[in-house]
């Protein structure tokens, strides 16, 4: 069964450097530039994703 990609945007990203998540599928997460959809999708396993992410965050804060 194929799940259909749900794109999203951050609230955190400007308008200008942009990505697109689509994390609904449990086997995969889908990262793509918002200016360029047409160009490629990068995907990743939700765990290292997730690590990602938590990293991320610490840089913020």
């Amino acid at each position: 069964m194929t799940i259909e990609p749900n794109w999203r945007t951050s609230t955190y990203s400007g308008t200008e450097n942009c990505v697109e998540v689509a994390d609904n599928d449990p086997r995969k997460v889908l990262v793509r530039d918002t200016k360029a959809r047409g160009r490629g999708v990068l995907g990743v396993r939700p765990a290292p994703w997730a690590a990602f992410v938590a990293y991320s965050k610490a840089l913020r804060s």
